[in-house]
């Protein structure tokens, strides 16, 4: 996420480390940088300039000048006026009404779609909501038959009538639906077109007429660049949205169009989508985005996605088993179970800080874990529960079903005992651990 901007911001603060104060001339080659940093992320020139600008007119300030680390002070000022540029604060979806209404807009491709599925299994799983989804896209082939299969992924109900070509009016029945049978959220999923239109235009601004949503959502593809702020004003003037939605933030991107969004609308980007897993939807923190921009890891939003996916019953258990010394293959495959259900290895590694820069280059894909689970689905019940007792004939034998070399095994083998002996080690102040796992919740929210 944002890989080229953090490589480019950092060789920027990288001119002035070093340097016992802070002078006109580092700070404006430091700052030149950032400038070119930030037009080659696809921020437009006007606001790359006005950003240096501010950071500038703070870093050639009094107090600054006096500083005993100049480098440290000028990320600072970097990520302040980051955070600015991406709104501050962080401003959740307006779910108070009941029925509450989410009409979601954009062109063809954005990833609508999709992220009203992972929008309702959000609302369903972390707010407690009955949603129902409404398949407005008339236009695209297939459009219904996707929100059918998202929806029943994740036991959403799905408001269609296939015969039915009027948006708007597939719109008003399903509102009506919803406050007859009580679900707590609609969320209305649009047609979109290839470029803006007028026709497109007019008809989501008649559906928004007509349902008077209580959240209109702009969502956006982050990939399609300096188009992506064009698009999100275009439609801004027409429909006067109340929140942006970026998606697709894990593809190959610069990124810096994405950012700037707010700055031009004046409305806050509200939620990110990265992945494909309908569990791969984040409330946006700037504060926190901008961390990641600046190498600093996001612990914060790691420390959260650990605790949602966190069974105390469950670490108990494991922690008697440690203690006991018999921890297993078993176990060992559920602990990268639970590491799986996080979301994206890359973007985990990316929140622990300095270590996201440190392997920048390292590619770490999502089937890391594939051939240890094949390694382990190959054992017996006897030699998943009984480590001890795998002997060379029946690692060939392991390795033969799994598919994999022997010295995978073997690699494999190792690595369990060392984690084993790591974990005995450890396991006398793994009680003082679980208390400390029950108030991470109340850290992250801080």
């Amino acid at each position: 996420m944002f890989e080229n901007l953090s490589e480019k911001l950092d060789r920027a603060f990288k001119i002035i480390k070093g340097n016992g104060k802070i002078t006109e001339i580092n700070i404006s080659e430091s700052i030149k940088e950032v400038r070119k940093a930030l037009i080659e992320a696809d921020v437009s020139y006007p606001i790359a300039k006005e950003f240096c600008d501010e950071v500038k007119k703070k870093a050639l300030g009094q107090n600054v000048l006096t500083s005993v680390e100049p480098g440290q002070m000028m990320i600072k000022m970097v990520h302040d006026e980051l955070v600015s540029l991406m709104g501050s604060t962080t401003e959740e979806i307006n779910i108070k009404p009941n029925p509450t209404i989410i009409l979601n807009a954009g062109l063809q491709g954005s990833g609508k779609t999709t992220f009203s599925g992972k929008l309702a299994l959000y609302l369903k799983s972390k707010k407690s909501k009955k949603v129902l989804l409404v398949a407005a896209d008339v236009y695209r082939p297939a459009a219904i038959n996707q929100l059918q299969v998202l929806a029943d992924s994740i036991q959403v109900d799905v408001f269609r009538q296939d015969d039915n070509k009027n948006p708007v009016d597939i719109a008003l029945q399903a509102v009506q639906k919803a406050k007859a049978e009580n679900y707590n959220v609609v969320i209305i999923d649009t047609a979109g077109r290839l470029a803006v239109d007028e026709q497109m235009m007019t008809e989501i601004a008649d559906i928004k007429n007509a349902v008077n949503p209580t959240e209109t959502l702009f969502v956006v593809d982050s990939m399609t660049g300096q188009d992506a702020v064009n698009t999100a004003k275009a439609f801004h003037d027409r429909l006067n949205y109340d929140g942006v939605v970026l998606t697709k933030l894990d593809g190959d991107t610069r990124g810096g169009a994405a950012l700037t969004i707010r700055r031009v609308v004046s409305k806050p980007i509200k939620f990110v989508s990265i992945g494909e897993k309908l569990d791969a939807l984040d409330v946006f923190h700037p504060g926190r985005m901008a961390n990641r921009i600046l190498g600093m890891g996001d612990i914060v939003s790691l420390v959260e996605r650990a605790q949602e996916h966190y069974d105390e019953q469950e670490a108990r258990k494991l922690s008697k088993k440690i203690h006991t010394n018999t921890f297993d293959y078993n176990d060992f495959l559920a602990q990268i179970n639970q590491i799986k259900k996080m979301g994206n290895l890359k973007d985990l590694v990316g929140m622990i800080p300095g270590v996201g820069k440190a392997l920048k280059d390292v590619e770490i894909n999502d089937d890391a874990f594939k051939s240890i689970e094949a390694i382990i689905g190959s054992m017996t019940k006897q030699e998943r529960a009984n480590p001890d007792i795998i002997d060379v004939s029946r690692k060939n034998r392991i390795a033969k079903g799994s598919g994999c070399k022997i010295e995978e095994v073997n690699r494999l083998i190792k690595q369990f005992d060392q984690t084993r002996k790591m974990m005995r080690s450890l396991s006398g102040g793994k009680m003082q651990q679980l208390k400390q796992m029950r108030n991470m919740k109340k850290i992250a929210r801080r």
